[in-house]
């Protein structure tokens, strides 16, 4: 099967990228959104199944989303002759009760159970991608406590799994690039970071994971996701392009990322078919030198929102 088409012969959102020695397509899907079809769990299913027909073999999730239900979904939806690529992460539990519905798992024998959890919620063997989520960096929950662990302890468990075959391969999440040149030895596969066109400070984060053939799969790629905070699709750039383009303005923005980097990955989440139709045809958009220029004059205004 030609690299350009998917399992089935579905042409490849975005093109081939690779992660984890495989090819993907490099537009994937994010499958945290999935939680707002909780009480529909059909259009859930039909979702998955509809990003497939659409070339997407790279789906990214965790046990904390939805509390489970979201790694249900995906299990009953994905099929093996469909080939995808299934990306969890580790670092956080679910706290329905809490302020906010996670809480950080930090420690080694939480990032095992973890695992354990992914494994039996997926129904599978063997996790094909874990991320690391460290607290280290971007908008979100920081450590405190027993919960602040050296990142060896934590790689040392990431890797006894894996020479155990509960897990594939290895990636980080929310790390600074101090934490990724300690963790290179271990095999880092890819990298998720909070990064788009209004948040540009990993920059040599990224540079460096392009020299090391590490695929970098940001998340929050259009702006941050917490209310009033900076959207890539109210810049004003962003706005001139996609009407000039016919496009719309998330597409521009995913559409940056994709020419901005060639290790790049997109995991853009949705609940709604024709976003997620319009997510996948962002990776045909083609961006002239004038408008890329435009955008990348675009000044980072990342945010440093946590959540206590």
């Amino acid at each position: 099967m030609p690299v350009s088409t998917t399992a089935h012969g579905h042409p490849r959102p975005g093109g081939p990228g690779r992660l984890a020695g495989r090819t993907v397509s490099r537009v994937g899907f994010g499958a945290m959104q999935l939680e707002r079809l909780h009480d529909d769990r059909p259009a859930a299913l039909a979702l998955l199944r509809r990003a497939v027909e659409l070339g997407v073999d790279h789906v990214d999730t965790a046990q904390f989303y939805g509390n489970g239900f979201v790694n249900g979904v995906i299990r009953d939806a994905l099929r093996p002759e469909d080939d995808v690529l299934v990306v969890s992460k580790v670092g956080a539990d679910p706290d329905p009760g809490g302020r906010i519905p996670l809480r950080p798992a930090q420690r080694p024998e939480q990032l095992r159970a973890s695992v354990e959890s992914n494994l039996t919620a997926l129904g599978l063997e063997q996790v094909p991608v874990v991320n690391l989520r460290r607290l280290d960096n971007g908008p979100g929950l920081r450590a405190e406590g027993d919960q602040v662990v050296d990142v060896d302890d934590q790689l040392a468990v990431m890797t006894a799994l894996r020479d155990e075959g509960k897990i594939g391969a290895i990636g980080l999440s929310s790390v600074t690039a101090d934490v990724l040149r300690r963790a290179l030895p271990a095999g880092i596969v890819c990298v998720q970071n909070a990064y788009s066109l209004l948040s540009r400070e990993d920059e040599e984060m990224l540079a460096l994971c392009v020299a090391e053939d590490i695929a970098w799969v940001p998340y929050f790629p259009l702006g941050s996701g917490f209310p009033g905070l900076p959207k890539v699709t109210d810049e004003p750039a962003v706005l001139d392009a996609a009407k000039a383009l016919d496009a719309a303005p998330a597409q521009v923005g995913l559409a940056w990322l994709l020419q901005h980097a060639p290790n790049v990955l997109l995991i853009p989440g949705t609940a709604d078919p024709d976003h997620l139709a319009a997510n996948t045809e962002a990776g045909s958009l083609a961006l002239d030198p004038a408008t890329v220029a435009a955008l990348d004059a675009v000044p980072s205004r990342s945010p440093r929102m946590t959540l206590d």
